[in-house]
């Protein structure tokens, strides 16, 4: 709930950009990040500009192009964004951010149970995969997230919209075991039902159905979660649409995003 007290606590007027990192943000990353080798010549640029110009590009929506001057050149972000796709880092980052996370709260640092959901994003005249989902007449791309109970991200999976829920489930479960083999049950709504889950999906699937004699839209156990954490992501207007040409740097930005969320959340809990 958002009070004075709250509001203060998390004011960010201070900083250049809203979406700069704050000193206790930088130490939780800081770790984590690139180290220049010894034989490398000296960096031109501070990591810490590298990564807020990453997260300005996430959270403004602009293009590369439209970077401020105040951040190092568009080409060295952007190599630099580049390799930390490769190198899979914010995926590996919000790994560790998850479980230090979970173990903030008084929880096991591994989750048992996790939420399936999907969410569609429109795509641009930029190109690449794409697809056309016919209950929501969109063409576009989907976006096969996997959370915990909480709301955390634990993995992602971006395809063509055309892919329907029960054959994204079965990729995405398996994509989760090498970093949570410990999730025992997946919860999901009922376009998850069916013979085809069963049998693709190393976890077992338990469907929520709605209550008796429900009409209309009502917020359902588990499943409200993982709908949670679409729009914390959607505040990024990088997300609003999917404006990549590759499936890779898709699911960059949105490790990115939600690595972010952690971040804010365990420096302002210091």
């Amino acid at each position: 709930m958002w009070t004075p007290a709250t509001r203060a606590q998390h004011n960010r007027d201070f900083l250049r950009y809203s979406s700069d990192l704050t000193d206790a943000e930088w130490a939780v990353i800081e770790p984590v990040l690139p180290k220049a080798a010894a034989a490398d010549r000296s960096r031109a640029w501070p990591m810490r500009e590298i990564v807020d110009a990453v997260l300005y590009i996430l959270r403004s929506g602009c293009s590369w192009r439209m970077l401020p001057d105040h951040f190092p050149p568009r080409s060295t972000v952007r190599n630099w964004f580049r390799r930390f796709r490769d190198e899979r880092l914010f995926e590996g980052l919000g790994h560790r951010l998850v479980l230090a996370d979970r173990e903030r709260c008084g929880r096991q640092a591994s989750p048992s149970a996790a939420v399936m959901d999907s969410q569609i994003a429109r795509t641009c005249e930029s190109g690449g995969p794409r697809g056309y989902d016919g209950a929501k007449r969109i063409v576009g791309r989907k976006r096969h997230a996997l959370v915990d109970t909480d709301g955390r991200l634990l993995t992602v999976v971006v395809g063509a919209a055309s892919v329907q829920d029960r054959d994204g489930a079965g990729p995405l479960a398996r994509a989760s075991r090498h970093r949570f083999p410990f999730v025992e049950r997946i919860f999901a709504d009922r376009g998850y039902q069916g013979e085809r889950v069963r049998r693709t999906s190393p976890v077992p699937v338990e469907i929520v159905r709605p209550g008796p004699g429900q009409i209309g839209l009502a917020v359902q156990p588990r499943r409200r979660v993982v709908e949670r954490t679409f729009a914390r992501l959607g505040r990024n207007r990088r997300l609003w649409k999917d404006a990549e040409t590759a499936i890779a740097r898709s699911t960059a930005f949105l490790h990115a995003a939600a690595a972010n969320v952690l971040i804010r959340r365990i420096a302002s809990a210091k």
